[in-house]
């Protein structure tokens, strides 16, 4: 593996889709007892089913620290490969790489990750392990990675169509805990640079209460170049409504970066999801305090689901809205079966599949393919 310090545009590297052909997945055994209830006993059942899923179209790679090795080879099928690597918390996407390629061969982008917020409003700290773990994997998996780290970045804040568009958040991007001292015209140009975007959307808004500062991948997700899928409530009261509706007023009035107009599908929310009494009971306390409250609103959104290979991941929330999810996302993806998993003890620690799952793009040169 490679440090590099150029720019991946230059060298000729882009950020793929995700429903691009994937080598595999990276995903990370939970085990934070303030994040997952009861010592993630239920989230590590569902997790292990998001990856028996993933794991029959593409290689699913999964870290486990040193106390959980043999719990987690214990749970998960044969053919997922289960490696030792430390870990803060269990957020695959916005900790490990970001992978551009050149049709030929694959890199990572190593990001700075400071949970969130940094002391301005993160979630959490320590968070030196999960800084570490983008670097890790690119090693665990020899491809070379540009040094990044000087410029905060989570996966789940940008969506790339793979032909120059790249979408984020200004909610999130723009918030002061990530790089306070950069302008989004700034920000802008990096995200062109490292992903090899032509054009950047910025979003306004995301999910409400996302404490992500509202990541694109609750509110937002190409489906298909100049097609995506918007979160959507058409209740009026609800605080999401306005944040929804002024995300569908910038998307149908702007371009992708072929100067396509964008094709919305609303993709209706559930209804509000809350946490119980019992629920926030199983936590445990961070520095003394309770990191839920009971009736606490999560950020709950269908629009954070995972393209694999061969299936759509779906959350499902035991909600009237579920089925209807499930309807619209197997008419945008026909050639992907659309599977939906009850996602509750994922989005008690505050996030949902997409956010545990970071893909792999496949590329014909990336040595651990033929090594495999």
């Amino acid at each position: 593996m490679k440090i590099l310090h150029s720019v991946p545009s230059q060298d000729g590297f882009y950020m793929p889709a995700e429903f691009s052909p994937h080598f595999g997945c990276i995903m990370i055994f939970p085990h934070r007892r303030d994040s997952w209830q009861n010592g993630a006993y239920a989230a590590r059942k569902a997790f292990a089913e998001v990856i028996r899923v993933i794991s029959k179209s593409e290689k699913v790679i999964v870290c486990a620290r040193y106390d959980d090795y043999d719990a987690a080879r214990f749970m998960l099928p044969d053919n997922v490969r289960v490696v030792e690597m430390e870990s803060d918390d269990s957020w695959a996407r916005d900790v490990a790489p970001t992978f551009v390629t050149n049709g030929k061969n694959i890199r990572g982008i190593d990001w700075g990750f400071n949970a969130w917020g940094g002391l301005a409003d993160g979630l959490y700290f320590p968070w030196d392990k999960d800084n570490k773990m983008a670097r890790k994997l690119c090693d665990l998996l020899d491809v070379d990675t540009y040094d990044k780290r000087s410029f905060i970045l989570e996966g789940g804040s940008i969506h790339s169509d793979g032909e120059g568009t790249v979408m984020t958040t200004e909610s999130c991007l723009l918030s002061g805990g990530r790089n306070p001292d950069m302008s989004k015209a700034e920000i802008e140009e990096e995200l062109k640079k490292y992903l090899g975007a032509e054009k950047v959307l910025w979003l306004p808004k995301g999910i409400y209460n996302d404490e992500t500062n509202e990541h694109i991948d609750n509110i937002c997700a190409f489906t298909s170049p100049a097609e995506v899928v918007l979160s959507w409530t058409d209740d009026k009261d609800d605080p999401q409504y306005e944040m929804s509706e002024s995300c569908l007023d910038y998307l149908e009035n702007t371009t992708d970066a072929k100067g396509r107009k964008i094709k919305v599908h609303k993709l209706p929310l559930p209804s509000p999801v809350t946490v119980t009494e019992e629920e926030c009971a199983g936590l445990d306390d961070m520095n003394g305090q309770p990191t839920r409250i009971p009736g606490e609103r999560l950020a709950a959104s269908y629009a954070n689901f995972y393209i694999s290979n061969g299936h759509v991941l779906v959350p499902q929330f035991g909600d009237k809205n579920d089925s209807t999810a499930l309807k619209i996302l197997s008419e945008l993806f026909p050639e992907r079966e659309v599977v939906g998993i009850y996602a509750r003890d994922i989005l008690i620690g505050g996030g949902n599949i997409h956010c545990i799952t970071q893909q792999i793009p496949m590329a014909e040169g990336f040595g651990y393919i033929n090594k495999a």
